[in-house]
């Protein structure tokens, strides 16, 4: 287990085999861990019979809806618990982000501590979204770079592979945010802490099927929390 994918999931029985199938196809060293928050409609039922077939599927189970960030920071720590694991991914499970790019990101990450797939890095590399969403993406891009100076054309971006020391040097007990602003909270504390960060073309494909997760808690959580970290004591930097 090199490679660890991390996919958080809520109600993605449409997508979820497949997405693991793709994934473990790419090469014999990616391990895939899902994060199933109690899906109502039995991904985590999915999840939990291809793992007792396969051991390169681990899964963890929570109790509810408990949010990405969260669920992301308990992949990390399972991750961080395997010693052998040397790289760690976040993906989507919804094929928005394509599988196909995960070898050019384990190619980069052999120069950078964190590789960040990138949606406005040449020009705009958006499938399928309404106007109005690309729109308060790029926005919130903008305004994230203007209050934090975070030097990224794209911080809110989910598609991105990890270092094992990224992980291990970053506050993790201490980050409360989801969505859009977990992703942020996790570039400015890279950034800050001097870590190699390199941004790659991604071309994003709104999701398949499904639902989409967004909602405005999410966006007016992160229009807050830049802030929050724009003045935050420098001491939690190193």
């Amino acid at each position: 287990m090199e490679t660890l994918v991390v996919v958080p999931t809520y109600n993605e029985k449409e997508n979820i085999e497949n997405i693991i199938r793709t994934v473990l196809g790419l090469a014999e060293e990616i391990d895939i861990l899902i994060v199933d928050d109690n899906s109502p409609d039995g991904t985590g039922d999915i999840v939990e019979q291809l793992s007792r077939t396969n051991p390169r599927v681990h899964a963890i189970h929570r109790p509810g809806k408990m949010g990405l960030g969260s669920a992301y920071i308990a992949g990390f720590k399972w991750a961080l618990s395997h010693p052998e694991t040397k790289y760690v991914f976040e993906m989507d499970a919804d094929f928005s982000h394509d599988p196909a790019a995960i070898p050019e990101f384990l190619e980069e990450i052999k120069n950078n501590d964190l590789v960040i797939g990138s949606r406005y890095l040449n020009g705009i590399t958006v499938i399928n979204w309404p106007l109005s969403r690309l729109i308060l993406s790029c926005g919130a891009n903008i305004y994230t770079r203007i209050v934090t100076g975070l030097p990224l054309k794209d911080s809110t971006g989910g598609f991105k592979c990890f270092r094992r020391e990224v992980l291990q040097r970053l506050p993790l007990d201490t980050i409360r945010s989801d969505g859009y602003s977990f992703q942020i909270e996790m570039n400015f504390f890279c950034w800050k802490k001097g870590f190699r960060i390199k941004e790659i073309p991604i071309i994003f494909t709104d999701r398949r099927v499904g639902i989409s997760k967004m909602s405005k808690k999410i966006i007016w959580e992160a229009a807050f929390m830049v802030w929050r970290l724009r003045f935050m004591n420098p001491r939690r930097w190193k």
